[in-house]
């Protein structure tokens, strides 16, 4: 399928998705560009790349989820409800990220005064209220008919839950008011994603754990299209394998290992 098919058949889908997550794919590209021109520093890293990084997370995140939601025919009315809270809690946490970043200052786990605290509680009241609605759109997938093979059914409820599951996993680094074990946030990363090469990083299993969201429904999907033997057990087995691994790389990251240990 080629890119303008790609594009159109997004937008049959889910109008409100696509044309959001495009606007996320845009705001990358921008600020990419303004990154190239300003080499103001934010925990180590050029400031304008964690904006950038949430940006291009946001953008697949949407396409992914009104692709899915489109098995949803008959909850119409409520697809168009979770569209538009997913869009609208999105839109309120990049606002704060890219402003932050603007007034190079952190956005996450920042209690430095009232405003950076205010605004990182508002940030996890929109995450929060994102959590609740991909919750609900997993109540649908398992009550609503849907007129799918069902090791793809199957891919797209395991890999929402483990989406929702390592959602919650964030809270972890909340309690903590800090993503890295063993060494201060901030220190040296792997390039561009700056997972830490010193210590532990909760934001690696968190990564992964949420991408179980496109792993999981492709899987089902290629199992089925491929006509393998028992492709919902394999669906299970993989989600299974998937979900241990990320819980693995949270084990360890609490051990205050790196995942790459560079330098």
């Amino acid at each position: 399928m080629k890119i303008a098919e790609l594009w159109a058949e997004l937008l049959r889908r889910n109008r409100v998705l696509a044309i959001s997550g495009l606007c996320y794919l845009v705001l990358f590209l921008a600020l990419a560009v303004v990154a190239l021109f300003d080499s103001t520093l934010v925990m180590g890293i050029n400031r304008w790349i964690k904006p950038m990084k949430f940006a291009l997370s946001i953008a697949i995140f949407q396409w992914t989820l009104g692709w899915l939601m489109k098995h949803l025919e008959a909850r119409r009315d409520k697809v168009r409800i979770i569209s538009r809270g997913v869009a609208i809690t999105m839109l309120a946490e990049i606002i704060p990220i890219a402003g932050q970043a603007a007034r190079g200052r952190i956005s996450h786990f920042n209690a430095d005064s009232p405003f950076d605290a205010a605004v990182f509680a508002f940030m996890g009241v929109m995450i929060a209220l994102n959590t609740l609605l991909l919750i609900y759109t997993l109540t649908l997938f398992f009550t609503t008919p849907v007129k799918v093979p069902k090791s793809y059914l199957w891919g797209i409820r395991l890999g929402l839950l483990l989406f929702i599951v390592f959602s919650l996993e964030g809270g972890a680094m909340v309690a903590r008011l800090g993503h890295s074990v063993g060494v201060p946030d901030g220190g040296p990363g792997v390039p561009f994603i700056n997972w830490s090469t010193r210590g532990g990083d909760l934001r690696i299993a968190h990564f992964v754990g949420l991408h179980a969201l496109q792993v999981l429904p492709l899987t089902g999907f290629l199992l089925h299209r491929f006509r393998a033997v028992r492709p919902v057990g394999w669906t299970f087995a993989v989600a299974f394998a998937y979900g241990a691994m990320a819980v693995l790389l949270f084990v360890w990251a609490m051990m205050g290992r790196p995942l790459l240990a560079l330098g």
